[in-house]
């Protein structure tokens, strides 16, 4: 099972394009701090996150530089040639939804923060409302 999920700050603005067939794909990068270290200094971690389609086109209008975000998708290895000629490799988290989070303190999403925004997903995710819920009563553990 290839599972991702993280939290954390948008390091720069997303860069979002189309491919050549007309589908919308957005890149950003995020800073998730780790929880302990030996030292107990803060690290941190910078994952490339990849969305698409209606996830990409979701991000690019409302992420900026500074807004949290959880993001929950799956790691995607891929190689390339540098430009030196040197073969190498780049991890990226491959975005199945995307929820906006409040950003303390942050201006560039202050305005979004009002109100609760849903989880930008890929259109093949069920819609909440399709849910049934379930009485806690009910549930075996």
């Amino acid at each position: 099972m290839n599972k991702v999920f993280l939290i954390g700050n948008l390091t720069r603005d997303p860069e979002v394009s189309t491919t050549a067939s007309g589908i919308a794909m957005c890149r950003f990068t995020i800073a998730v701090n780790r929880r302990f270290s030996k030292d107990d200094s803060n690290n941190t971690d910078f994952f490339n996150v990849v969305a698409w389609r209606g996830v990409a086109e979701s991000c690019g209008k409302v992420l900026s530089k500074g807004r949290k975000v959880a993001v929950s998708g799956s790691i995607q290895i891929r190689n390339y040639e540098a430009q030196d000629g040197t073969r190498r490799q780049a991890v990226d988290v491959i975005a199945d939804e995307v929820e906006f989070l409040p950003s303390g303190g942050d201006r560039s999403g202050a305005e979004n923060n009002n109100h609760h925004e849903a989880p930008a997903r890929r259109e093949s995710a069920r819609p909440v409302q399709d849910l049934t819920p379930v009485d806690d009563d009910e549930l075996p553990f």
